[in-house]
């Protein structure tokens, strides 16, 4: 079977896939009592509409949390199969993309927790809305890529023009709705444009797609830090009425973010060695060369090929494992500082179940510190599981995709903690 090839399991789930899609748009079209107002309305909607209105922090329920734990792990099963027909990169090159538009997403969602963008545009920026919203601009960006590969010049002016349809129509938009100043907004966002060209420029060998979608995500980073700046410098009154709260910063950040990048580079140097003299042999980190299936791989002892001489320490020095390492130990301290220091709380009910647990105890605050050491525990669990992962070529992209599911869960609401507390908002 060729790498580009459906498997017969694959068949079967990208049918089952569409079947459900097909049967709730039917659905919401033919017997929208039933589909609509009798479930996606009360479970989906209402809750995104009331997380971006003056009351703002709707809680998740368990029913909308199960539904978005399932359409993610669909979404993995399903994405990973069409990117391989598709032949997309899955180097490291690849995976520092797909980080930076997980870091792109708390950058915005905490914009959104100012009450900066005006109703209507707020909802595009609430969870799940604001991962799929941006899904949408990251295939642009990666089709840009892909059809400018040979015409540098072409694919900074298409993503030029994407930049400005972004701010143009979803983020500049707002700046008159508050009573603020512009300096960083404005200057962010052409630092914004700015940027992208910068990142052209330094990922000359770089494949076309990867190194379009990073320079986008790099270009809309720097225009939100613009807005999170000028939030900072001359605070706007929020939908609530209130103004943000004036938080202490330093050693918040010294926490939720020094320590797990300290922690991260660590790691990441204990590999490094391995994952050089690994890739020097040809190999990659985890997967078995071409031509072998898992079995055969597992039937003989292969304990002095490289692959497995040299993966269990060389991946810790990927982007891969330092995405998810770095993420998690950021949600998990940012929850803890946040709850226990600040006065926060948290909206998903599993989370919040460990964490009233954590405060029966009566040991340190309101719990959470149990919920940063069942974090720790879990992605210590995650990265020993990759470690000991070997998987075939074709299987390259699911590998990367859980990798980015695992990012989503835990870099993106890690990086919006720390920066609501940074905000005070």
């Amino acid at each position: 079977m060729e790498d580009t090839d459906f498997s017969k399991g694959e068949r079967l789930l990208l049918t089952v896939f569409g079947l459900i899609s097909l049967t709730v748009f039917a659905g919401l079209v033919f017997a929208p009592e039933t589909f609509w107002d009798g479930f996606v309305k009360i479970y989906i909607w209402d809750p995104i509409v009331k997380d971006a209105g003056a009351s703002g922090d709707a809680g998740y329920s368990q029913v909308n949390t199960i539904v978005y734990i399932l359409t993610m792990v669909a979404a993995v099963i399903v994405l990973q199969a069409i990117f391989r027909k598709w032949q997309l990169p899955v180097d490291d090159r690849m995976v520092w993309a797909l980080i930076g538009w997980v870091a792109l997403a708390p950058i915005l969602r905490v914009m959104e927790d100012a009450d900066y963008f005006k109703e209507g545009i707020d909802v595009l920026f609430i969870s799940p809305l604001i991962h799929i919203h941006l899904a949408v601009w990251l295939v642009i960006s990666a089709f840009i890529g892909h059809i400018s590969r040979k015409n540098h010049i072409s694919m900074l002016s298409m993503l030029l023009v994407a930049y400005l349809a972004f701010t143009g129509m979803l983020v500049l938009p707002n700046v008159h709705v508050h009573d603020t100043g512009h300096f960083w907004i404005l200057g962010g966002s052409i630092l914004g444009a700015v940027m992208i060209a910068v990142v052209l420029h330094n990922t000359w060998d770089w494949d076309a797609i990867p190194r379009s979608m990073l320079a986008f995500a790099i270009g809309l980073i720097t225009m939100g830090l613009g807005h999170w700046m000028q939030l900072a410098r001359t605070p706007w009154v929020q939908d609530s009425g209130l103004m943000p709260r004036d938080n202490e910063i330093l050693w918040p950040v010294l926490v939720v973010v020094v320590i797990p990048l300290v922690i991260t580079w660590a790691v990441w140097k204990k590999g490094e060695e391995d994952l050089a003299q690994l890739r020097l042999t040809g190999h990659e980190v985890g997967v078995i060369p071409d031509g072998m299936t898992l079995d055969e791989w597992e039937s003989e002892d292969r304990s002095s090929h490289p692959v497995e001489l040299l993966s269990n320490r060389g991946i810790l020095a990927t982007p891969m494992v330092a995405g998810m390492l770095f993420g998690q130990l950021c949600d998990g301290l940012a929850t803890m500082v946040g709850i226990d220091w600040f006065g926060y709380s948290e909206k998903h009910p599993l989370s919040d179940a460990v964490i009233q647990f954590g405060g029966s105890l009566d040991v340190l605050g309101e719990g959470a510190w149990l919920f940063f050491l069942v974090k720790a525990a879990l992605v210590t669990l995650i990265v020993w599981m990759f470690s000991q992962m070997r998987v075939e070529g074709r299987q390259q992209h699911l590998r990367v995709l859980i990798v980015l599911a695992v990012m989503i869960v835990g870099m993106a609401p890690g990086l919006r903690d720390i920066g609501r507390l940074i905000l005070g908002v």
